[in-house]
């Protein structure tokens, strides 16, 4: 059985959902929950850019092609997706990290990336 991390957010409150459509998570639950089995760390939940979609294909993670064997519909511009904290941290360096929303990112992405440069970042502060 899988034992989760808490689920609460990098704002230390309740973990909001961060996409369906597709599932996302890697529980694929909706949400950026964690456990020990998540070696990705995949608890950042951002809003997907082309120029991301890119950068991430160039990087040898394709998430923009159809995989239907994996029942994987492939991502576009404007989806959510709970994206892995050193993929996140490494297109941040690099100047193509897309927007985070900070209610559904998982506390556990503060273990590799600083809080201020997630609220540079975030879609959802007001």
């Amino acid at each position: 059985m899988i034992e989760l991390d808490p689920s609460i957010n990098v704002l230390g409150d309740a973990l909001e959902p961060c996409g369906t459509q597709p599932m996302t998570g890697f529980l694929r639950d909706g949400y950026c929950n964690t456990c020990d089995e998540d070696a990705g760390s995949h608890t950042v939940c951002v809003e997907l850019t082309n120029e991301f979609l890119e950068f991430s294909k160039s990087a040898g993670n394709d998430l923009s092609t159809p995989r239907p064997e994996w029942g994987f519909p492939g991502l576009k511009e404007g989806s959510s997706w709970c994206l892995c904290a050193e993929r996140w941290k490494e297109a941040n360096a690099s100047g193509h990290a897309p927007r985070v929303f900070l209610t559904r990112t998982h506390k556990k992405a503060l273990d590799v990336i600083p809080l201020t440069d997630l609220i540079t970042h975030a879609v959802d502060l007001n």
